[in-house]
């Protein structure tokens, strides 16, 4: 089908995103997996390159768009090339809304130039070793102390948490009330170079492999009162404010992730022969093709419909619940059957598709579990 969603400058944002990836992180992708992230002066080449500070006002040295598409421009291009860009989702996705929904006028002036450029990196804190999607139970609390909180804890599974230099950090400023769970919690810019904060280990993942995943912790750290965002107690308000487009951030990836394998597969058995004819001549491979490219088509069409509807502010909680449970299964079942077209070869590294089937796992778990995105679901059903 005719797509409709991009304009000529978008077109010409790919051309750039494409050029971009073919030189400075295709040859290098290898040596990103092996040392789990990329090499911290990579996030200043994307500064460069000014995809940080694409929606973010020309104030503070943005280019003050405010269409999601070019994310999703980024999403396909990386897909594409089966590589990604490390922390790059979460600094732009996840937490640059917060900081321009919630931030004060000083607070953007002294944070959104370095965000921009590359130069201050950030990463958000909500999981920790006792929570998971329950974030009502978080431990980590921070204690108001003159013009500082004192803020101890710990949170674990936080990507781009070794190369952050602000994470924000979600604690307890005062103990849940006996109605809602939820009051209590707050948000906090932490700069991780404050004593008591500590990286502890890297997490071995089994995919997404060039993004950095690490445990924090936090022992006495002093954090300046200037540094709270927004509102004490009202954490949890915020953090469910940015939850449609978070998800959709993943969806928009999982959509793209489906639509690269099918494209590897395509090329892979129409090059290699089995029997003395190509693997792409035997029926049951075009089956599956067809299969896979109907499920992508499906896919794009959800993911352009919520684009839209995000850059009119019409996306909803459920809708964005929906596009991530539909896309993200998708995503399974398309690489998997893709990964299985390349026979042996599809379980070796140095393919493409097997980075794809590695990745993909995670994507039905953070942002929101299938489980959980079912009951948001189900509720905006009425049942």
């Amino acid at each position: 089908m005719r797509r409709t969603v991009f304009t000529e400058d978008h077109e010409d944002f790919r051309s750039t995103i494409r050029a971009f990836i073919d030189a400075e992180v295709a040859p290098h992708y290898e040596r990103w997996e092996h040392d789990g992230h990329p090499p911290r002066d990579f996030y200043n080449k994307l500064g460069e390159l000014g995809v940080f500070g694409i929606t973010v006002p020309e104030e503070y040295g943005g280019a003050g768009e405010t269409s999601f598409k070019y994310q999703l421009v980024i999403s396909e291009e990386c897909a594409r090339a089966g590589v990604s860009f490390g922390g790059y989702g979460v600094h732009v996705n996840l937490c640059l809304p917060y900081l321009l929904k919630f931030g004060n006028e000083e607070q953007k002036k002294r944070w959104l130039p370095a965000f921009v450029a590359g130069d201050a990196m950030f990463a958000i804190a909500m999981t920790e070793p006792g929570t998971g999607s329950d974030l009502a139970g978080i431990a980590t609390t921070a204690r108001r102390d003159g013009d500082h909180y004192i803020l101890n804890g710990a949170k674990t599974f936080i990507t781009g948490g070794v190369l952050a230099d602000r994470m924000l950090v979600v604690a307890r400023t005062a103990p849940p009330s006996a109605e809602n769970r939820r009051t209590g919690l707050s948000i906090f810019a932490v700069d991780t170079k404050s004593e008591g904060y500590a990286v502890g280990r890297k997490l071995e993942k089994i995919g997404l492999r060039s993004s950095d995943t690490a445990e924090l912790s936090f022992t006495d750290v002093r954090v300046p009162a200037e540094d709270l965002l927004g509102e004490e107690g009202r954490g949890f308000e915020y953090l469910t404010h940015n939850l449609a487009e978070e998800r959709l951030g993943i969806a928009t990836t999982s959509y793209a992730s489906a639509r690269a394998a099918v494209d590897f597969a395509k090329a892979y058995v129409q090059d290699r022969k089995v029997f003395g004819k190509p693997v792409a001549a035997f029926q049951n491979t075009k089956f599956v093709l067809a299969e896979c490219a109907t499920e992508v088509e499906a896919a794009q069409s959800l993911i352009d419909r919520c684009v839209e509807a995000l850059d009119a502010g019409e996306l909803t909680p459920a809708d964005a619940a929906r596009a991530k449970l539909f896309c993200t299964e998708v995503q399974g079942r398309v690489v998997d059957k893709c990964l299985q077209l390349h026979g042996g070869y599809g379980y070796i590294l140095e393919y493409p598709i097997a980075r794809l089937y590695t990745d993909a796992r995670v994507a039905r778990i953070y942002g929101g579990t299938s489980e959980v995105l079912k009951t948001i679901i189900a509720k905006d059903l009425g049942v």
